[in-house]
C-alpha cells in the first residue's frame, strides 16, 4: 500500500546549514521586514496544512494522500501517501505531537490516521460516516489532549476530542456546542480555524454567518460570539484564528469570491476573544487565508498569507506592508520567526529573511 521514496533537496546556503541556536526571546521584531528570497520546493500535491515543530522538523499534507516530512530544515524530503481500501483522502489538517503524528482527511468518511514511527504505519484511530462529514482544522494541547473541527452536522458544528494522545476520539453532543445558524460552515483553507491557548480553546465560522466559538475547559463547554468579518455569502468569513495569550487574538478572512475586497476581514480582540473589533476597514491586504502572530513579538507583529501576497504588520494591524505577490495556503513558525515555512498549491516554501545580519 505504501510507496515510500526520498526527496533530496538542494537548497541555497542557508538551508545546507546546521540550525543555530537562538536566544528567542532577544531577536528583534523589526518594524518593517523585507523578505531576501523564498527558496520554494515543488510537490505535486496542493498543501494547506502545515505544522512546523522546530527549526529542523516541517510536516505538511496535501490532496491525493500525500504527505511529507524533513528533518533537516528542508535539505531532504520523505514523501509519501496513504490509501485507504479504494479511498485516496485529501489531507487539510495536521497535527504533530511529541508522540505522533495525525493527518485527517476531508469530506466522508472522515478519516483520522495516527502514526507512532514517523509514518512508516499509519493507523486509523477515528471514520465518520455522516454524510454531511467535512473536517477543516486540527490541534493539540499537548500530547495528550486535541480536538478537531469541521462543518455542521445535525444542527452544530462538528468538534471531537481526544484525551489519550489521539488513540481514540469522541465526537461532542450537540446539547455541548452552541446550534449552527443556516449557511454556517468552515474553511479548509490553511489548518488554522483553531487557536489554543492554556486551558482555552477558539474555532472559527464563515459562510452566511461569521463567528468565534470559545471553550475555557479544553472543549468541555462552548460559547459563541459575533465578529464584525464579512458574512452572508457562501464563500464569506472567517478563515483563520491566531492568539498570542490568553487575551490577545486576531481573526482573518474575507470574501473568496472577492479577494480585493479590504473591509470587515480583519479584527482584534484583547479580551479572550468576548469581543472583536474592526481593523482597518478599507485599508491593508484584503482576503487572506492564514494569520499568525510573530513569536516573541508581544502581540505586536503579525503575519499573513493568502491568494495573493504575503503582508505584515509590526503594530497590531495598524499599518500592513505587502512583503510579496506570491500566493500561498498557510504558514507556520520554528524556535522564532527566523524561521518561517509557507505551503501552497504544489510547493512548500522557506522565507529568508533580509535582515542586517544578511544584507
Amino acid at each position: 500500500m505504501r510507496l515510500p521514496y526520498l526527496v533530496f533537496i538542494l537548497l541555497v546556503t542557508y538551508a545546507c546549514q546546521a540550525p543555530q541556536e537562538v536566544n528567542q526571546e532577544h531577536i528583534p521584531i523589526p518594524a518593517s521586514l523585507e523578505i531576501a528570497s523564498i527558496d520554494t520546493i515543488a510537490f505535486a500535491t496542493s498543501i494547506r496544512a502545515l505544522e512546523v515543530v522546530d527549526d529542523s522538523t516541517i510536516w505538511w499534507a496535501g490532496s491525493g494522500g500525500k504527505y511529507g516530512y524533513s528533518i533537516d530544515a528542508g535539505q531532504t524530503w520523505v514523501v509519501d501517501s496513504i490509501q485507504w481500501d479504494t479511498l485516496q483522502p485529501h489531507f487539510r489538517s495536521i497535527a504533530v505531537t511529541n508522540e505522533a503524528v495525525f493527518l485527517l482527511s476531508i469530506a466522508s468518511p472522515a478519516l483520522l490516521f495516527r502514526s507512532v514511527d514517523q509514518g512508516k504505519e499509519w493507523e486509523l484511530v477515528y471514520q465518520e460516516n455522516h454524510p454531511g462529514a467535512f473536517y477543516d482544522a486540527m490541534a493539540f494541547w499537548n500530547d495528550r489532549e486535541g480536538l478537531a473541527m469541521g462543518d455542521p452536522t445535525d444542527g452544530c458544528l462538528s468538534v471531537i476530542r481526544t484525551l489519550d494522545g489521539g488513540q481514540t476520539w469522541e465526537k461532542l453532543s450537540c446539547d455541548q456546542l452552541p446550534p449552527a445558524e443556516e449557511g454556517e460552515a468552515a474553511f479548509a483553507a490553511s489548518n488554522s480555524n483553531i487557536a489554543l491557548f492554556g486551558e482555552q480553546a477558539w474555532i472559527v465560522s464563515g459562510g452566511k454567518r461569521a463567528r468565534v466559538f470559545h471553550s475555557p475547559d479544553r472543549g468541555e463547554s462552548w460559547s459563541v460570539v459575533d465578529s464584525p468579518i464579512a458574512e452572508g455569502e457562501q464563500m464569506t468569513g472567517i478563515f483563520s484564528v491566531d492568539f498570542y495569550d490568553a487575551e490577545m487574538g486576531i481573526i482573518f478572512g474575507g470574501d473568496w469570491n472577492d479577494k480585493a475586497i479590504n473591509s470587515q476581514n480583519k479584527a482584534l480582540s484583547t479580551d479572550g476573544g468576548k469581543t472583536w473589533k474592526a481593523l482597518l476597514d478599507g485599508a491593508g491586504p484584503g482576503y487572506q487565508s492564514c494569520v499568525k502572530f510573530l513569536p516573541y513579538s508581544d502581540a505586536k507583529a503579525i503575519l499573513t498569507c493568502g491568494i495573493p501576497g504575503i503582508h505584515y504588520s509590526s503594530d497590531q494591524g495598524q499599518s500592513w506592508s505587502k512583503l510579496s505577490e506570491d500566493s500561498w495556503y498557510t504558514l507556520g513558525f520554528g524556535s522564532s520567526w527566523q524561521t518561517t515555512w509557507l505551503a501552497g498549491n504544489g510547493k512548500v516554501g522557506k522565507i529568508r529573511w533580509k535582515t542586517q545580519t544578511n544584507e
